[in-house]
């Protein structure tokens, strides 16, 4: 038997199998998780479910391309600070509508704000 593995023994590779470690992959039929959960129906709610999602994403993007040490900031600082670290349009026109004369110590005022 020594003789029958002596390849695989000497290429350096695992002899035993580890199948626990290895992930399974996704079935076609897999429901996929998402942190937005049910579509709501048509209405009020709905529209109240995107403006939540979009504040989500808002924050998100301002959090990824803002750190501490931005703030507390006032609104020409935070665009200084997102066109330095070369944010996308859209976070830069957002911090365009904010209120002159406002300081805003994290990326949850900013998005307060612009509701």
């Amino acid at each position: 038997m020594k003789h029958e593995l002596k390849g695989y023994l000497r290429s350096g590779q695992h002899t035993h199998s580890e199948e626990a470690v290895d992930p399974e992959p996704e079935a076609d039929d897999d429901i996929r998780t998402t942190g937005s959960g049910p579509v709501p129906p048509p209405g009020p709610e709905r529209e109240r479910a995107g403006r939540e999602a979009a504040e989500r994403e808002l924050h998100q993007e301002l959090a990824r391309h803002l750190d501490r040490t931005v703030f507390p900031a006032d609104r020409t600082s935070l665009l200084r600070a997102l066109r330095r670290r070369n944010a996308p349009a859209p976070l830069l026109e957002a911090a365009r509508d904010l209120p002159e004369g406002g300081v805003y110590h994290s990326a949850h005022d900013i998005v307060a704000a612009l509701r």
